[in-house]
């Protein structure tokens, strides 16, 4: 499995959309989201971390990657928003 938090995610819009990115890539992948810890959990075949990251990118969000008991380290970043309807 593999973790992002994605803090500009902030509504059902964002969710949607990172799932579908996701399930363009690998139509077999297992995408949950929590949307109050920003989360995204990844689980699929091969595909590294970093690709997951470009395509989580591409749908216009900011992941970080967060590894096995480990925080993530966005605090005090500003997420950066590139077209979700909630802005």
């Amino acid at each position: 499995m593999i973790a992002f938090e994605v803090k500009d995610m902030t509504c059902g819009h964002c969710v949607s959309t990172i799932t579908q990115a996701v399930k363009a890539l690998d139509s077999r992948a297992e995408v949950q989201v929590d949307l109050v810890t920003h989360r995204v959990e990844i689980n699929a075949s091969d595909i590294p971390a970093a690709r997951w990251s470009e395509v989580i990118q591409g749908a216009g969000y900011t992941p970080v990657e967060v590894l096995a008991g480990a925080r993530p380290a966005t605090a005090g970043l500003a997420p950066v928003r590139k077209g979700c309807c909630c802005g």
